[in-house]
């Protein structure tokens, strides 16, 4: 922000020239009307955020959301990533009104519990707290006029009140027995039968946060009976809303249906009466301005238009069945929202170009703005939901976006979560090689040279991309190889246990969810469009290749054998770095430098016999399939879950000094955040199990003949995996399996038949810490996450131990590190560019806390083969969270974790070969 444009305001609160009325100016309104509003699209629902209760009130500033409930809250959110900031209780009684006033760093709200708060945008501490002696009831709308200084209410005692701020030192000592909280009220206080009145808590002067300044309302500066009814709504017109007082003017709606205009007087900032404009009974619920048109939504569904300039009516749109409760204009539109959950978008002419069901029930607020060269229109209802529609681009802005912005990412990745690439269903292969081809697309419009990797079979082919040196050549050329996958796991969602269609991506509390949106979609975008903003900027130092396959779900299928008959066009390798994991849990980012390797396998005993009925034929003197199958399982670990396969540990890395405080460190890094983690020792031991101990799990057993009935089974079939660790080889550990279960099989001397099929392996990797492309990784997660608190959850507090002995505990999983998946994250991702305030702060000095290094217990084939084949080291960036739930229902990535992935592949894509 310029410094011309900020400046400090009459309340020492640091202000921004953004106009968050419309985020346009007069100017860019006429513009925008004159283009042909018919030939736009609808809105698109971009994303949603959820609460608890009823929306009752919308304001945005530059870079935020705030939202009045019904049970009297705050919330704020970030206009970048759609995460909930702050949550704070502002009223006792449900938020009915916000006003931010343009350029003043201010936040009113009005409530039912008949007070006006005003808070420090960026900060949310109280400044003022404003009420008045009379009993007011409810405060429905509140403005501000910057150039008096003074606070305007309507309320429900029909009445309009205010307040000069710019006076609040020279009125006389309060007596805050005067309280709308403290005073007796006059219908709930009252005395009932034999004189006594109802029995009430002690009140409190401190609802909300911060302490602030009490203001009382001087009875002076009141008028009663502004109305004839209910004052619903109210708004300031002239002066561009307060820049001067020259013309400006208060406007009101009541509920006895007519429209007053009042005169603002300088020196006071009082009202008196101009004109009044009648046009029915049914009352006035919202009024919204478009220079000198006034636009008032009323009761029957109506929509009035006045001209200010004549005052007089010159259109009535019968717009709505039900209740017109919320009216915004801007862009060439007015659109309107009524009782019934609808939304209608009208033409600079009143023609209804659009309409759609945005919520359940009522629309209570709306409001639009302009973010990022986005034009958004919100809209609240009592569904508890936050709407958030995505207009289009300004008429200027879209002329200065980019192919690889933000919004530009969205809109791929959404494309690309439409296409099905599910790898394991056979029906499924146009959709993957549909998926193919989009990325072979994308890549090629920006810039690269690409190629698509046919596969052996009917595997899915593998997208090749080279982005070459954008800068000024380097003396010798570096390339750095991104691996990525398109495929996915199935998602039939046949249960209805998905938010949304799992192939079409949904955003909702700051979450995307889709299939493929964390695993591996999302990631693979986020670094396709780092490398094309470097090549866009000209700062791509090295040659950057991408090998995305389409097999990573069914163990990379073809995926070895293809690189290599391609290595001469893959090229010179210097590093490898791939994004297909998750953090440890929430709130910490994480870099990967170990996995564990897999050998699948499948183990089938077969009778020479059909099935059987068990109660006909079954004897003890018939070899039955399925008993055999288990009994030379079971010989494979013993009780405590030891593998007993011959010399199956002796490769195994003893734990040394070094490593095991570096668990010790990790998960105290955790425990600090969440004590309900257990015990650091604890969480160490259960990582180690995890990350450094090989494991055996046997997936299913299945069986010929009917499912439950009395049938012995003509063939029993178990599917198993071992994970390996490092210095362990697939190779030595499939020889292994097959040798013990043969053994134990021949010892059984059964007339049945053994086979041992090895399904998919994937080697075990453990990468260097200390090489270049982790601490190139490691500084730019620093830099862009920066630091990372050392405080607690809020939610958690610490628990004091009840004895000093250790009780056996459930182990650890992925699941439990998240403690939920909906809390918020130390790891936060605020809009760079928003003021921070004083409690946010964090001292320059202050020391950033690193990524965790971390290994993890799955595994991913092409890791450790493309090491092997290129003789270049491999780094691994987890870009989601915990709770990501790839594979599961519901699989998300968190918009600030995509962003800012994003901003990471594209400062290690620069500064690494520069190193």
């Amino acid at each position: 922000m310029a410094s011309s444009t900020r400046a400090l305001n009459n309340h020492g609160i640091v202000a921004d020239g953004h106009d968050v009325r419309t985020g346009t100016d007069a100017t860019d309104t006429q513009q925008m009307a004159k283009l042909d509003s018919r030939a736009r699209e609808p809105p698109l629902l971009f994303h949603k955020v959820k609460d608890k209760t009823s929306i009752l009130a919308l304001a945005v500033s530059e870079a935020r959301l705030f939202a009045g409930t019904q049970s009297g809250e705050i919330l704020v959110w970030s206009l970048d990533t759609y995460e909930r900031l702050r949550s704070i209780k502002a009223h006792h009684r449900s938020v009915l009104s916000l006003h931010v006033p343009r350029a003043q760093g201010l936040l009113f709200s009005s409530a039912g519990d008949a007070i006006v708060n005003v808070w420090c945008i960026h900060s949310l501490d109280r400044l003022y707290s404003i009420y008045s002696t009379y009993d007011v009831g409810d405060v429905f709308c509140v403005a501000y006029s910057v150039s008096l200084d003074t606070v305007y209410l309507g309320a429900q005692n029909t009445s309009i009140q205010w307040y000069n701020l710019s006076d609040k030192d020279n009125r006389p000592t309060l007596d805050l027995a005067r309280h709308p909280i403290v005073r007796n009220h006059r219908f709930f206080d009252s005395k009932g039968p034999g004189g006594t009145p109802t029995p009430r808590l002690a009140p409190t002067l401190e609802p909300c946060s911060g302490d602030g300044q009490y203001l009382e309302i001087d009875k002076e500066d009141i008028v009663q009976y502004a109305h004839n009814g209910y004052t619903y709504c109210m708004l300031l017109a002239g002066g561009s809303e307060g820049d001067t007082v020259e013309d400006e003017t208060l406007i009101s709606g009541g509920g006895d249906g007519t429209i007053k205009i009042w005169s603002l007087e300088e020196a006071t900032g009082a009202i008196s009466e101009l004109k009044t404009l009648e046009s029915g009974d049914d009352s006035v619920l919202v009024l919204v301005l478009d220079d000198t048109l006034l636009y008032s939504g009323r009761l029957n569904g109506d929509i009035n238009v006045w001209d200010l300039e004549t005052y007089q009516l010159v259109r009535r749109i019968e717009a709505h069945k039900a209740d017109v409760l919320t009216l915004c204009v801007g862009y060439g539109s007015l659109f309107s929202g009524s009782a019934n959950g609808m939304v209608k978008q009208f033409t600079s002419r009143y023609e209804c170009m659009h309409e759609w069901q945005a919520h359940e029930h009522l629309i209570l607020a709306s409001i639009m703005t302009v973010h990022r060269g986005k034009r958004i229109f919100v809209t609240g209802g009592n569904d508890d939901c936050i709407a958030i529609w995505d207009v289009g681009a300004t008429k200027d802005d879209a002329q200065k976006s980019t192919m690889t912005d933000n919004d530009e990412l969205l809109n791929s990745l959404s494309q690309l979560v439409a296409l099905r690439t599910v790898s394991s269903k056979p029906e499924y292969a146009p959709d993957c090689r549909r998926g193919a081809s989009w990325l072979k697309s994308l890549l090629k419009d920006f810039g690269a040279d690409t190629d698509m990797f046919i596969t052996a079979g009917n595997s899915n082919p593998v997208v090749f991309a080279r982005f070459k040196v954008s800068s000024t050549r380097p003396k010798q050329a570096k390339t750095i190889l991104f691996y990525g996958h398109y495929d996915v796991v199935p998602a039939e969602n046949k249960q209805q246990l998905w938010v949304s269609d799992p192939f079409m991506m949904h955003g909702m509390n700051g979450y995307l969810y889709g299939r493929g949106v964390s695993d591996n979609k999302g990631p693979v975008l986020a670094a396709i469009y780092a490398v094309a903003e470097l090549v866009t900027e000209k700062k791509l130092h090295s040659d950057v290749v991408f090998l995305i396959e389409g097999e990573e779900e069914c163990g990379s299928r073809g995926f070895e054998e293809t690189v290599r008959r391609n290595k001469d066009k893959i090229g010179v390798i210097d590093w490898i770095l791939l994004a297909n994991s998750y953090w440890l849990d929430d709130d910490i980012p994480c870099l990967t430098y170990g996995l564990r390797g897999v050998v699948h396998a499948t183990v089938e005993v077969t009778s020479h016999r059909a099935n059987l009925h068990s109660g006909v034929d079954g004897s003890q003197r018939i070899n039955e399939a399925m008993k055999d199958l288990v009994s030379i399982l079971a010989i494979l670990s013993d009780s405590n879950g030891l593998i007993k396969i011959p010399r199956f540990y002796d490769s195994v890395l003893p734990l040394t000094r070094d490593e095991d405080r570096s668990y010790t460190a990790t998960s105290k890094a955790l425990i600090s955040r969440d004590p309900e983690r257990g015990d650091a020792r604890q969480l160490a031991e259960q990582l180690k199990g995890r990350w450094r101990e090989p494991s055996l799990t046997i997936h299913r057993i299945t069986s010929s003949g009917p499912t439950g009935s009395s049938v012995i089974p003509h063939t029993a079939t178990a599917t198993l995996s071992i994970r390996l660790v490092p210095r362990q080889t697939t190779s030595n550990v499939q020889e292994a399996l097959k040798e013990i279960l043969r053994a134990a099989f021949a010892k059984l001397c059964s007339t049945n038949e053994l086979t041992i099929s090895i399904d998919h392996t994937a080697e075990p990797w453990l990468g260097v810490k200390t090489n270049k492309i982790f601490q190139a990784l490691e500084e730019a997660v620093v830099d862009v996450w920066g630091p990372v608190g050392h405080q607690r959850r809020d939610s958690v507090a610490a628990a004091e131990p009840k004895s000093k002995t250790t009780p056996k505990t459930t182990p650890g999983t992925s699941a439990s590190l998240t403690n939920g998946s909906d809390h918020h994250p130390q790891a936060t991702a605020d809009s760079p560019t928003s003021p921070i305030s004083p409690r946010e702060y964090r001292s320059p000095t202050e020391q950033s806390w690193k990524p965790l290094f971390i290994r993890e217990g799955g595994s991913i084939p092409a890791i450790r083969f493309l090491e092997q084949e290129f003789e270049a080291p491999a780094a691994h960036l987890p870009c989601g969270q915990a709770s990501d739930k790839a594979h599961l229902d519901n699989e998300r990535l968190r918009l600030s974790n995509l962003y800012k992935s994003k901003e990471i592949f594209k400062r290690v894509f620069r500064d690494l070969p520069l190193r």
